[in-house]
């Protein structure tokens, strides 16, 4: 047989994203806070089924979901989730202060606003909703981000949080449910891996520049991803922007192998998949094999299938370590909850031995192109995992499936389900829609870009990094204020002292503090009256109170108080030289004077004996 070689590299691959980033406000449609939690106060149990849309037809990914028969467990705290939350009670309208940052967003990316907010229900059956639905809210449409243009942006609510799975239930936390997230999509303009990242690094800074929640899991990109002859695929949960240019090289790869094994099934006549399940637990009986063993003592079946024509294509590797065998196995636990697959390119291997594999082929008839898959399961889910298998099978004579997968951390991805159509959407029937019109546009004021506030705070004497670092930071409202504020503190000396104080403090002294914003005016406030030295400012952070309460302790001494404190410093210490005392003094007066100041009192105080 002679070997599948990938279509040659090709620079034509097309991307979109979609950036999904959570706002800093309460609940979309309730007053909880959006704040997560490490603990729950109760537990509710449900069951979700597919139901038909608007267009009269059931979504085929809810359908697929639907099938596993899955129960959900949603763990509540009182303090984050309502009755509202749990689809007992009707949602209260739009939260208006997530529509006002909506509209800025969409003014900074000029995009055109719709007539009317209207929020629609889009289907969702793998539990991450309690609802069976996600409420989803068009806002604007057709902006653009440099040369990039932006189809959509979309207010919507977050879906809950995945604590465990298994085969049979999944445990989700509410605390996440119900946040509001902002969904901007690309159109498929993106070119290249690295053209992906910059965009996305774009699109990510535009966000900072609104009240938006900030740290790991607060933003997630998806992308989408296509080649010549392909089919666009969605990938979930890309959590690193250096991740994006793997993943769409990694995707990209992928397609491109997989048309070339459709390539290769066409030159070997393969037509469809007419696959027959045979049950041949009496033949591996005895097999040696753990798996299979394990299997039977609990009472399963060992189900097998012919694949004509598959012989060397299942073991084709897709991406690294994962193969299209790989991907039999990713449709099979997705449909059944069964472990896993064997298949004939792999044999003999898992304790099933030549023998075994020779009497499976004999057994199923295969001819010198054809491969066999086989699970061991309870009969019925084997059955179900070999039906994925035959579905699997049949895409690949037609090439790369449209279906979303999941980002896996090394940049190669697994199944997660089918693409999702239009049947999935429907109007919402509790929730009013919003007109946007000229009057409420207007009224939202448009934030400064992060990449003009840097430019600003370079004017005012920041250096580049220090001033890239301000502008990213949540504190940076804080420093616009401190430096319009405190007219004698030099701007770099205040975002030195409001960016970088607790990190030191944590590096020279393992010590963690957080002070408030109050904390920083305070101590700002001591600096520029000159009540405190700046040697002062970390050891009164270090204290880790309240600065109000402690910063009595380290007011500077007036000219005739430093002096006393000098002469006595000077009796204790006769006959010393003048370095020796100069440490003394620092030792003793560090914070409570200047250091020059010190030192030149001391000086002339010495020269006087």
């Amino acid at each position: 047989m002679a070997a599948i070689k990938n279509q040659p590299e090709k620079n034509e691959i097309t991307c979109g994203l979609e950036i999904h980033q959570q706002l800093n406000t309460r609940k979309l449609y309730c007053n909880c806070p959006s704040t997560i939690t490490d603990d729950f106060h109760y537990t509710v149990k449900r069951k979700l089924r597919a139901v038909v849309g608007e267009s009269g037809e059931v979504d085929v990914a809810a359908a697929e979901q639907s099938r596993k028969g899955k129960t959900y467990h949603y763990q509540c705290n009182d303090e984050n989730v309502c009755l509202i939350d749990l689809d007992e009670e009707p949602p209260r309208p739009l939260r208006e202060e997530a529509l006002h940052i909506a509209i800025a967003a969409a003014k900074l990316l000029n995009a055109t606003f719709v007539d009317e907010a209207q929020p629609m229900r889009k289907t969702v059956v793998d539990g991450s909703n309690t609802t069976g639905f996600q409420r989803t809210t068009l806002i604007a449409r057709n902006g653009k981000i440099g040369n990039v243009t932006i189809p959509t942006i979309i207010l919507e609510e977050d879906s809950a949080r995945t604590i465990s799975e298994d085969t049979e239930t999944t445990t989700f936390r509410l605390d996440r449910l119900g946040i509001p997230l902002l969904e901007i999509s690309t159109g498929p303009d993106i070119k290249t891996p690295e053209q992906c990242q910059a965009v996305a690094e774009k699109l990510g800074l535009l966000l900072r520049s609104l009240n938006v929640k900030r740290g790991l899991g607060t933003i997630r990109q998806d992308v989408n991803v296509s080649v010549p002859g392909g089919e666009r695929v969605e990938i979930k949960g890309a959590q690193e922007l250096k991740q994006l240019p793997q993943l769409v090289r990694l995707e990209a790869l992928r397609q491109n192998t997989l048309l070339a094994i459709r390539d290769e099934l066409r030159k070997r006549n393969v037509k469809d998949v007419n696959a027959q399940i045979q049950d041949v637990t009496p033949l591996l009986s005895k097999s040696q094999s753990k798996v299979l063993q394990t299997g039977l003592a609990n009472g399963a079946a060992i189900l097998a299938l012919r694949l004509q024509g598959f012989k060397g294509i299942i073991g084709k590797e897709l991406q690294p370590n994962r193969r299209l065998g790989t991907e039999f196995s990713d449709r099979a636990k997705a449909r059944a909850g069964v472990r896993g697959i064997f298949h004939s390119d792999e044999m003999p291997n898992y304790g099933i031995t030549a023998d075994e594999t020779s009497a499976l082929s004999k057994t199923l008839d295969l001819g010198k192109d054809d491969a066999f898959v086989l699970v061991c399961a309870q009969k019925a889910q084997a059955e179900q995992a070999l039906h994925a298998v035959i579905s699997r099978a049949k895409e690949a004579l037609i090439g790369v499936p449209k279906e979303v997968r999941r980002a896996n951390d090394d940049g190669t991805t697994t199944f997660l389900r089918m693409m999702p159509g239009a049947a999935r959407m429907y109007p919402e029937t509790d929730v009013l829609p919003v007109r946007i019109d000229n009057t409420l546009i207007d009224s939202v004021a448009v934030p400064e870009l992060i990449e003009n506030k840097i430019l600003r705070y370079e004017k005012l004497g920041l250096g580049r990094d220090l001033a890239e670092l301000c502008a990213k930071s949540e504190k940076n409202e804080l420093f616009d204020a401190a430096v319009t504020k405190f007219k004698k503190l030099k701007p770099a000396y205040i975002a030195e002292v409001l960016l970088t104080s607790d990190k030191t403090i944590k590096r020279q002294s393992g010590i963690d503090v957080a002070p408030s914003d109050e904390d920083y005016l305070t101590l700002l406030e001591a600096l520029e009256g000159e009540h405190i030295s700046k040697e002062s400012v970390l050891e009164v952070l270090k204290e880790g109170k309240s600065v109000k309460e402690v910063i009595g302790k380290y007011h500077v001494l007036n000219d005739t108080e430093l002096k006393r404190e000098l002469e006595k410093i000077i009796s204790e210490n006769k006959g010393k030289p003048y370095n020796a005392l100069i440490g003394e003094a620092m030792k003793k007066l560090r914070g409570k004077a200047a250091g020059q100041k010190i030192a030149e009192m001391l000086k002339e105080l010495v020269r006087g004996l």
